[in-house]
């Protein structure tokens, strides 16, 4: 009898496979990385081949550290970075360009054409999504109009496109499908419909023959080849909402947030989605089997764990990246200065892609300590401001925030959160939510996991952090962060892209 469920987790900077027991405890994992390509200023590419011997790696590794063999395996479940767009050929599944990153900002043009016939908001209530540089549409559409022959290719129905769950799933099953929660994330699907729209379809350009089939987010869509061959392949959810599914988030009302390359908070909005009037997106959270989709609130933040890679491979202030909480606590606060980590301009709740990184209020007093120290708190800022327009839009006052992903393990960091929101902050026993959430689709399509109860009872907290900052402080470190905001707006004209 099967005794784990897979989940393989293909994140921005690595790919992960973990192993889960009927507790959801972590029976093994194995991660590597894979190569970051920055062509030009604000283009982000992975490359899409490389990113598959990966992820045949770590699956044959996840299993030899657990001595299992593919018969313990009762499914695989997928969750994967989102928006991060792929185009190949059918026939041979070769990549016509790079995958094209979440975080490039090459599309800011065509969201800008676009946006003259109807603003920035032109399709949102469709999509529940801004025109923003971040969605998939607007990427094919770039590779159709740069890539020599490509649109030609397309439109003979000879190149498919994905996001890299569905490369994934392409690869090793052979079917061409994406789900409910990915789709969302291309500004090219109907929210109330689940289906791709037609009229977006048309006026971005991109033939319907491209995109993959949009399904539930726990069903079986094939059984594996290769390494784990004859498993079914049985959950898919972009990592925001599979991490949703794994903190058990599953009442209206209850929210996460994620700390990884960039933060998202996602809070449970129910069965009917909510268009958000403070500049958050609207996107699906799950829908498991034939049930009802369920929908979320989602706060999207750029760069926050990108900032730690920046501070120890760009500029060499720390070795590895647990030690800039070490670096930051040898200060006793920021020194005065504010770090708005623009990289890719600011997305939640500005969304404006003319941003810049800046750091404000340098004085000669500042050393590495502060700057250190104000990488961090750049993360809780930016958790501050979604929280606010989450708690507009939603009516719900939220009393607490569960927390999931690489930088929970920062203490200093998940304080000052619990400080700078004013509720308590809680990480669960197993941080790495996002694999466990994608496992739990899994798990239920096949019946190794009965219903949400089950799931429940798995989730239990490792620690909590509660708010000890006085109210003054916390109001005068926040009024600072907005005016440095400020300072990073308009930097970029049209004409970089």
């Amino acid at each position: 009898m099967a005794k784990y469920v897979a989940s393989i987790d293909q994140g921005t900077t690595s790919t992960r496979c973990i192993l889960f027991d009927h507790n959801g405890n972590i029976v093994s994992t194995d991660q590597k990385e894979h190569q970051q390509l920055y062509p030009r200023p604000g283009w982000v590419e992975h490359n899409a081949l490389e990113i598959w011997e990966r992820t045949q790696h770590v699956v044959r590794g996840a299993l030899d550290k657990s001595g299992a063999d593919v018969t313990d395996i009762a499914a695989i479940g997928i969750t994967n970075q989102r928006e991060t767009s792929l185009v190949w050929e059918r026939a041979t599944g070769r990549p016509v360009y790079n995958a094209i990153v979440w975080q490039d900002t090459r599309t800011d043009a065509i969201c800008n054409e676009l946006a003259k016939g109807g603003g920035q908001d032109r399709f949102r209530a469709r999509t529940g999504l801004p025109l923003a540089t971040y969605f998939s549409g607007p990427k094919i559409r770039w590779i159709l109009d740069n890539v020599p022959g490509t649109r030609q290719r397309a439109e003979r129905g000879e190149l498919i496109f994905g996001n890299m769950d569905t490369w994934l799933l392409w690869n090793m099953t052979g079917v061409h499908v994406t789900d409910v929660t990915n789709a969302s994330r291309t500004l090219l699907m109907d929210l109330k419909t689940l289906d791709w729209d037609a009229e977006i379809l048309g006026i971005l350009g991109i033939p319907r023959s491209m995109l993959p089939e949009i399904r539930s987010s726990a069903e079986i869509y094939g059984n594996a080849k290769g390494g784990l061959g004859g498993v079914p392949l049985a959950g898919d959810l972009g990592d925001q909402q599979a991490a949703l599914f794994g903190q058990t988030c599953y009442c209206p009302g209850e929210a996460k947030n994620t700390y990884g390359t960039g933060c998202f908070m996602l809070m449970n909005t129910g069965e009917h989605p909510v268009i958000s009037k403070n500049g958050l997106l609207t996107t699906l959270g799950y829908k498991i089997g034939d049930k009802p989709a369920v929908y979320a609130l989602e706060g999207s933040i750029a760069i926050t764990g990108a900032l730690v890679q920046w501070l120890r491979d760009n500029l060499g202030l720390i070795e590895k990246s647990a030690d800039v909480e070490t670096l930051a606590r040898s200060v006793q606060d920021n020194g005065g200065i504010f770090f708005v980590p623009a990289f890719s301009g600011l997305f939640a709740p500005y969304w404006r892609s003319d941003a810049r990184g800046a750091i404000v209020g340098l004085t000669r007093y500042v050393n590495k300590g502060h700057i250190a120290r104000a990488v961090l708190e750049a993360t809780a800022f930016q958790t501050r401001e979604v929280l606010d327009a989450m708690e507009k839009d939603s009516g719900v006052k939220l009393t607490a925030l569960k927390v999931d992903g690489g930088m929970v393990f920062n203490e200093l960091l998940m304080q000052f959160q619990a400080d700078l929101l004013n509720v308590p902050v809680i990480r669960p026993k197993v941080s790495e939510t996002t694999a466990l959430g994608a496992a739990y689709a899994a798990g239920l399509a096949v019946g190794f996991w009965k219903d949400y109860d089950e799931l429940r009872v798995n989730w239990g907290k490792d620690k909590e952090w509660k708010p000890s900052m006085p109210a003054g402080k916390r109001n005068t470190l926040y009024a600072g962060w907005k005016k440095a905001v400020t300072r990073t707006l308009d930097w970029v004209e049209e004409k970089e892209n």
